[in-house]
């Protein structure tokens, strides 16, 4: 009767231990769990930590709360620009409402799965080849908006949707190549191009100021045959500037207008010296081609009339002195003063 009374106590104690572990339950911090009973949703959702259920009646879900970091496979498309591109990507997404993810939707991975790869198709078809290129932040908000429009419904919320990689093909990537190298061949053109406008406007300057002072012509071609014998060449080619050639046979012209000049300065410094020649004059005491008036005046004056005496006879008149012509001192043309030349005296004087 014991022995029956204690194996029935261990068959008890047994049951209740099985039970117990059937009904005890653990939700980790980063779960939720959705219990089912009898088919039928439990409004509360367990928390995370210790919690009872009723076995073979209830039945508990759990839902992982964490983000979720999904691949999208490649997808082939074409581009609004005809381009036939491959492009791949990778969704972030997690878990707000429990109950929505287990009730709403069957399998919510591949769920978001598939809605990533369609949004993925439906975004190459709408953009162009640049757009996937460079402008990939714009895609990934559409990207992302497309995808989690329709998980709000199933209790998922789409934190970031990233393109990864964008596949080309290898007659877009040499098109694309040459297209890169043309537009870098250009720039480079472009900037050769204004540093030789830069050089020429500094090397007009520095002719400028070459032609104020030509021994700076001199002093820059033997710093360049400095440069040039510095190299230790056996040969040594002494460059003759075009401009000292210029110069030199502007110097040669010079040379003749200077002397054709100085003679025509000369010329004219000599006319205005011409002057009226003095003509020789009879009379002592009186200027030599003196005029009419000052012989007239030397002969009334007092070395004239009085300091002068002449025996048997009176002083003559200056009238009265006869003449024989008047000599011009420029020729014929009456330029100049005149003076008269006097005839011989008579005897008597």
């Amino acid at each position: 009767m014991v022995e029956e009374l204690v194996a029935a106590g261990l068959a008890a104690g047994s049951a209740c231990l099985v039970y117990g572990l059937a009904a005890a339950k653990v939700v980790k911090q980063y779960e939720r769990g959705v219990v089912l009973r009898l088919g039928r949703l439990r409004s509360k959702v367990r928390e995370p930590g210790f919690t009872m259920i009723v076995p073979i009646v209830d039945r508990m879900h759990k839902v992982n709360m964490q983000i979720v970091t999904m691949p999208v496979p490649a997808q082939e498309g074409i581009t609004r620009d005809n381009v036939t591109v491959r492009v791949d990507a990778v969704v972030y997404f997690k878990v707000v409402d429990a109950a929505d993810a287990i009730i709403r939707v069957e399998d919510y991975r591949f769920a978001v799965s598939q809605m990533a790869q369609t949004s993925l198709r439906s975004i190459i078809g709408k953009s162009e080849l640049d757009d996937l290129l460079s402008n990939r932040e714009k895609l990934n908000q559409g990207l992302e908006l497309m995808i989690d429009s329709p998980a709000l419904g199933w209790g998922i919320s789409v934190d970031r949707v990233e393109i990864k990689d964008v596949s080309l093909p290898e007659t877009m990537k040499r098109s694309m190549a040459r297209q890169a190298e043309a537009d870098r061949e250009r720039r480079a053109r472009v900037i050769n191009a204004d540093a030789e406008l830069q050089a020429s406007k500094k090397l007009a300057e520095a002719a400028h100021q070459m032609a104020d002072a030509p021994s700076a012509l001199q002093l820059r071609l033997l710093q360049t045959v400095m440069a040039v014998a510095a190299e230790k060449n056996s040969t040594l080619v002494l460059p003759i500037p075009v401009e000292l050639l210029r110069f030199l046979e502007r110097g040669a012209q010079g040379a003749p207008q200077a002397g054709s000049e100085a003679a025509a300065q000369a010329g004219s410094e000599a006319a205005p010296q011409a002057s009226p020649q003095p003509v020789a004059s009879s009379e002592p005491g009186e200027p030599i081609g003196a005029p009419a008036e000052q012989r007239q005046a030397a002969l009334e004056g007092p070395a004239g009339t009085e300091g002068l005496e002449l025996p048997g006879s009176e002083v003559p008149d200056a009238s009265e002195i006869p003449l024989e012509r008047e000599v011009h001192a420029h020729g014929v043309d009456g330029h100049g003063a005149a003076g008269r030349k006097p005839v011989d005296e008579p005897s008597e004087r």
